[in-house]
């Protein structure tokens, strides 16, 4: 028999920085990548809160930390995530200059995170060269690309002990299914963001212990 006054479950805080592919360019709110992630760990029986999002399209790693700074985010969240860089590699930023930007970052990540790594998760860069818009660049070079921008995001989130989920080579899926892009031919559609979050449930879940 459950008690009249049991204690409500704690609520869980999710905070997303990044990018076009974390605001969800050319998809509805709902349909945003942190909003389905956060509608699948309620299914999962956790009491996850409307996730707060800091993500723009064309944002850089360094557009990213201003943001950050301006929004003066204070809070400590349940579970950090992070995915950024696409737009260093498509500008033709350094990689070097990626890395120092990112780590930096990552640390804030990790502050928000209330100092536990383990509650920040990495998410990869998606391979825009694989979509119908990228089909008129070099695709063999924006991959070479993206493979070296993601490299670095890995030894980073491995650095630091957060945690790491590859969504590139779901993305690349995109040369070959037509649906897992939107009406721009560029960005990932709901169901490309369905993917990647039954990617990122699990690491989620095992952070959230």
């Amino acid at each position: 028999m459950i008690a009249e006054h049991a204690t409500p479950a704690a609520e869980v805080r999710l905070l997303a920085l990044g990018d076009s592919y974390t605001i969800g360019e050319g998809v509805a709110a709902e349909d945003r990548w942190p909003m389905q992630l956060a509608a699948l760990l309620r299914t999962h029986g956790l009491h996850v809160a409307e996730p707060k999002i800091i993500a723009r399209t064309g944002w850089t790693t360094d557009e990213l930390a201003a943001a950050i700074a301006n929004t003066g985010v204070e809070e400590h969240y349940d579970l950090v995530t992070v995915q950024i860089g696409v737009n260093n590699q498509f500008r033709g930023r350094s990689v070097d200059e990626y890395r120092a930007q990112f780590g930096a970052l990552l640390a804030r990540a990790i502050g928000f995170a209330g100092g536990r790594a383990s509650h920040v998760i990495v998410v990869s860069i998606p391979d825009w060269g694989q979509t119908p818009f990228g089909a008129r660049r070099n695709r063999r070079q924006i991959g070479l690309d993206i493979d070296a921008f993601t490299a670095v995001n890995r030894d980073e989130t491995a650095r630091t002990g957060s945690r790491y989920v590859d969504v590139t080579t779901i993305s690349r899926r995109a040369a070959d299914e037509a649906d897992l892009v939107v009406a721009d031919k560029l960005h990932p559609s709901a169901r490309m963001y369905a993917e990647w979050v039954r990617a990122i449930a699990p690491t989620a879940i095992a952070a959230l212990g």
